[in-house]
């Protein structure tokens, strides 16, 4: 469903991620696990083109797309959720979501986006700036699934989020997988969390992988000295 080939990016003449590979299937969960700094969110901004990238290759379901513009990859179903959530703090929740929404669905919010997260459509006339932090990652969640993404990419989504809304969104992430399919991706250093979620695993360190397993195999040791160096 997704693959990335010998991807590099960085920020000028600074490059941060080198040469990394991995492929997501369908249906897959995949967690990129690392420290600040190691260049989990670089790595997301350029699969969304939001970065450029030095060299290699993008494709999702088979087309490349690291040459699109960040909203064609959109189109073609790439979706992200960014670090800091970025909802529109000044619309309200329903507003935020039509966003996602394409042209055609005539601004009405899918029954089933309330359904995975309850709690927006109770709200979902208020101001995305008054909710919670957990909320506002529901929302902003919700807003990426409203562009019917074959991908999912969420970088840090528990950061700044309370332990009983983290087992929330694991339940929620669970419930998507399982009701569209979708590959998603999740940059992350809470542990807990992504055992909970994912099916593989990856840590990244100073922009290259240095681990990868599945989660029957997974060296929890490992990936924790990874996490606290």
């Amino acid at each position: 469903m997704f693959s990335i080939q010998g991807l590099c990016s960085g920020y000028g003449q600074s490059q941060i991620i080198h040469d990394l590979d991995f492929q997501v299937a369908e249906s897959e969960i995949v967690a990129v696990m690392g420290r600040n700094g190691m260049g989990k969110s670089t790595l997301f901004r350029t699969l969304m083109g939001i970065l450029p990238a030095f060299g290699g290759e993008i494709a999702l379901g088979g087309e490349s797309v690291g040459r699109l513009e960040t909203h064609q990859r959109v189109a073609r179903g790439l979706a992200y959720v960014p670090q800091g959530r970025m909802i529109f703090s000044h619309m309200t929740v329903q507003e935020n979501i039509q966003t996602g929404l394409h042209p055609s669905a005539g601004g009405v919010v899918p029954e089933e986006l309330y359904a995975l997260f309850p709690v927006l459509f109770d709200m979902r006339q208020r101001k995305g700036g008054n909710l919670s932090g957990g909320q506002q990652q529901q929302l902003a969640i919700a807003r990426a699934l409203a562009t019917n993404p074959k991908v999912l990419l969420l970088d840090e989504p528990t950061e700044g989020i309370q332990p009983s809304i983290i087992k929330d969104i694991a339940k929620s992430l669970r419930e998507i997988r399982k009701l569209r399919n979708l590959a998603i991706v999740v940059s992350e250093q809470v542990l807990s969390f992504t055992l909970d979620i994912a099916d593989r695993f990856f840590v990244i360190d100073k922009g290259r992988f240095v681990y990868e397993d599945l989660r029957a195999n997974v060296d929890e040791a490992t990936i924790s000295r990874y996490l606290s160096i």
